[in-house]
């Protein structure tokens, strides 16, 4: 059963685009939908993590589109 904030976090759900980074990162990981909780996005990838900063760019003729991540650097997994 979906509580109250099951339903505002999926309400709250946007579509995101990663850009930048190794060429080789999913399409599928590159654009999806997700709750957007700070400027930056950290995803795991090989033997690190890929860094995003939201973009403060917005579209020019109206169409919301995605909300868009650029690749700002990368970090290895301590051993």
């Amino acid at each position: 059963m979906d509580g109250p904030s099951d339903s505002v976090t999926h309400d709250a759900a946007v579509d995101i685009l990663l850009t930048g980074g190794p060429a080789d990162i999913p399409e599928t990981v590159r654009m999806r939908r997700e709750v957007i909780t700070d400027r930056k996005i950290k995803i795991r990838h090989r033997a690190g993590y890929e860094h995003f900063e939201k973009s403060d760019t917005e579209s020019r003729d109206g169409d919301p589109g995605p909300v868009v991540f650029r690749w700002i650097m990368r970090t290895s997994i301590a051993e």
